[in-house]
């Protein structure tokens, strides 16, 4: 029955990826914190996103999974907000700073 649940879920969790310290804190889930370490965390935030489902199950007493499923909506919701934001923010930069040089060349 355990095992039927966790299948249940599994899924790519948006808010662990994003923000793995936060989600890892709020959802008495450790594990994230490796995310502290140099050189690991890059692969790490990875494995946050496609494991924190699993690591928040364990880790908290939820009664059922839909109680469970509106819980993690929220860190997805909150996490995928975010790296869009950071995705528009990137391009902006990029942007600039292209056209910054751009203008430098023309005026030389």
């Amino acid at each position: 029955m355990y095992e039927n649940k966790i299948e249940e879920i599994k899924g790519w969790n948006w808010g662990a990826f994003i923000s793995p310290v936060m989600w890892g804190i709020g959802n008495k889930s450790y594990l994230p914190l490796l995310v502290l370490v140099p050189f690991l965390n890059i692969v790490w935030i990875f494995v946050c996103g496609a494991k924190a489902n699993e690591w928040a199950w364990k880790s908290n007493n939820y009664t059922d999974v839909k109680t469970f499923k509106a819980v993690q909506a929220t860190w997805n919701r909150a996490g995928l907000v975010m790296f869009i934001l950071s995705m528009i923010l990137l391009i902006l930069g990029m942007v600039v700073v292209i056209a910054a040089a751009m203008s430098a060349n023309e005026s030389m």
